[in-house]
């Protein structure tokens, strides 16, 4: 029985490269983004590939889209047994109007996708994860939202003041401490990963000058979408191993 992976903002960077190296695996992937277009796309190249995806429109920030979603997940699969919240945006990095501390615009706008929207999906498809008999959900984080980092003045991310970014991801970090309690006891595991920096569209300037490209970084995605039965769950990783909350 081939394990049913979601991956949301598949169609193209991180997304894409876990939804990949997940098919590469063996599973079925669902390539999931705003643009049915651009999923289709993306799910016909691991197609042509030899791989098993399929498209799925969902717009992360609408709970009628993410209800929808899983309905048609659950009609077609009637489980699922990997859900990656990768969808992210990180709008500060391009603002430009004047602001004290931080542009409120842009602090909605973060916090509607990376925030509510790890939320709103989580919940629409918690029922099909309960009927996975592993079922991981991987949180995609960043160590600019570790708090102990951000307070740390070693820490190569101290200087870095971005403040709906970091507290978007510091807040999904609590959801995911959270979920691990809420399904303590149960075979459902969650894991909050952070990728590094990576050559993405994220924020200008990456894709010339990340240190990691999208396939290295997704490696930590997929070890903690396929995390073993007797693996801690409610954790907090990079590629090098734990990282502080």
């Amino acid at each position: 029985m081939s394990t049913i992976a979601l991956v949301t903002g598949a169609n193209r960077g991180l997304g894409f490269a876990t939804a990949t190296a997940l098919a590469r695996t063996g599973a079925t992937v669902i390539i999931a983004g705003r643009d049915l277009e651009a999923v289709s796309a993306a799910a016909d190249d691991l197609i042509a590939q030899g791989l098993s995806a399929e498209p799925l429109e969902l717009d992360v920030s609408s709970s009628a889209s993410a209800t929808a979603a899983a309905e048609q997940i659950g009609a077609r699969h009637g489980r699922l047994d990997i859900l990656v919240n990768n969808a992210g945006i990180l709008p500060e990095a391009s603002v430009q109007t004047e602001h004290e501390f931080v542009d409120l615009g842009a602090f909605a706008r973060t916090f509607e996708t990376n925030v509510l929207g790890v939320a709103t999906v989580t919940e629409k498809f918690l029922p099909l994860l309960r009927r996975s008999r592993a079922g991981r959900i991987v949180n995609v984080s960043s160590t600019m939202g570790s708090l102990s980092d951000q307070a740390d003045e070693s820490s190569p991310f101290y200087s870095s003041v971005v403040p709906a970014y970091q507290a978007s991801k510091a807040a999904v970090n609590s959801m995911t401490i959270g979920l691990s309690k809420k399904f303590a006891g149960t075979p459902l595991k969650v894991t909050s990963v952070c990728p590094g920096w990576v050559q993405t569209d994220l924020a200008p300037g990456n894709r010339e000058h990340a240190p990691t490209t999208a396939d290295e970084a997704a490696r930590v995605v997929v070890t903690a979408a396929t995390l073993p039965e007797h693996a801690a769950s409610g954790t907090f990783i990079d590629s090098a191993g734990p990282v502080a909350w």
